[in-house]
């Protein structure tokens, strides 16, 4: 005990020092922008990318680790206790090893907050989900010491020999120093993660609202519903059974919009239903001045998409161009590679409709929480053309 008295105190006056310093980076909240920065691979980032961010990181702490152990066991950061330099081929493979080790470290950080965070686990409770995450941290910190230091060191050194209670305070130093930054880094960036998941499912739950209440001023209104009825009074005299058709398919719209209110994404097939009951009712107000193509493969007809959405493109299609029976308005409602593409020849109408945008950008907006696929709008002279991320649920 009396022997290591000098490195325990090396120890703790290095623990003090460090301590302070990193205090005072979480306080001024630099020791988050430094190493907890978000990796949003899954979400823009390249992978690759983000995995040199990560390595970077790796590298940088192992400057830290390694000159900390360096000056615990020889008391200085540059030379041996026999007065040689510390850069040799061992340090060479010591320093490679612990950037390694590192880098391995922080990917499997990664997998234990996500394991932590799991909803399986959610009623486990936070003090045994608490122990389990120490116990998973610690267990793979001594793993990856073996692996990537002293199994290879074993190897490539068989001749040079570590004494026992070097590797245990390795062992412990390492277990300390990784449990740190898991606790101070990676749990602190799935808090912020948490954070930012909740705020984007209230802005979700606003947009939500805001596109059933502009979907349900466009559905309801006067305007529209003015039409409508006018459209059903001249046929009920000339062609009753129509009349009887075009009531029953306004009221599956109305009841349809009812039903999706609350939804946040529904099946294609559910949407396209609401389509068709839309589509037949302005065939019947517009007749042949307005033509519709729809050509959706029975394979997708299980993705998602928000619910309006391709109503609404339709809508505005009707809402900015003109139509006439010798020059027709058409509309062609396509599927390209997992998008779904609504497409319609450009006619302005003589009384301009200025455009705010209001619709795309809803559904723009919308599209952002769910998928990194953009909603795609190509113009030209002659066509207007908007595709529709379909989705897959998780």
């Amino acid at each position: 005990m009396d022997a290591h008295r000098p490195l325990l105190k090396k120890l703790l006056i290095l623990y003090i020092y460090l301590n302070k310093e990193i205090l005072h980076l979480i306080k001024t909240g630099k020791l988050h922008s430094i190493l907890a920065s978000e990796e949003k691979h899954s979400s823009g980032i390249p992978l690759k990318q983000w995995l040199l961010k990560l390595a970077l990181r790796a590298l940088i702490l192992s400057f830290l680790v390694f000159f900390t152990m360096v000056y615990i066991h020889q008391g200085s950061l540059i030379f041996n206790e026999n007065g040689s330099t510390i850069f040799n081929r061992l340090a060479a493979f010591e320093f490679s090893a612990t950037v390694l080790f590192l880098f391995l470290v922080f990917l499997v950080h990664r997998g234990i907050s996500k394991v932590i965070n799991d909803y399986r686990l959610a009623n486990y409770g936070s003090l045994l989900r608490g122990i389990l995450e120490a116990i998973l941290v610690i267990i793979s910190t001594v793993i990856l010491l073996y692996l990537c230091l002293l199994v290879p060191f074993r190897f490539i050194f068989p001749n040079v020999d570590i004494p026992p209670d070097r590797i245990r305070f390795n062992n412990v130093v390492m277990a300390i120093i990784t449990l740190f930054f898991y606790y101070f880094v990676e749990r602190e960036r799935s808090k912020k993660q948490l954070q930012k998941e909740m705020l984007r499912a209230a802005r979700l739950q606003k947009e939500n609202f805001q596109a059933q209440l502009q979907s349900l001023k466009s559905q309801v209104s006067p305007h529209f519903l003015f039409n409508s009825l006018n459209v059903l009074r001249s046929l009920i005299p000339q062609n009753p059974e129509r009349a009887s058709d075009f009531t029953e398919r306004l009221s599956d719209l109305y009841r349809a919009f009812l039903e999706n209110s609350d939804q946040q994404l529904i099946p294609l097939k559910k949407e396209l239903e609401v389509v068709n009951s839309y589509i037949f009712l302005l065939e019947t107000r517009f007749g042949s001045a307005v033509k519709f193509a729809l050509d959706i493969p029975a394979e997708v007809e299980q993705l998602q998409i928000p619910p309006g959405a391709l109503q609404m493109l339709i809508e505005n299609a009707i809402k900015h161009n003109g139509s006439t029976r010798k020059k027709p308005l058409s509309i062609e409602i396509t599927v390209e590679e997992d998008y779904l593409c609504v497409q319609n020849n450009l006619q302005p109408r003589l009384d301009h409709v200025s455009s705010t945008n209001t619709g795309l950008e809803n559904i723009r907006r919308r599209y952002d929480y769910f998928s990194d696929k953009e909603v795609k709008i190509q113009n030209s002279k002659e066509k207007f053309k908007v595709k529709l991320p379909l989705l897959k649920l998780r």
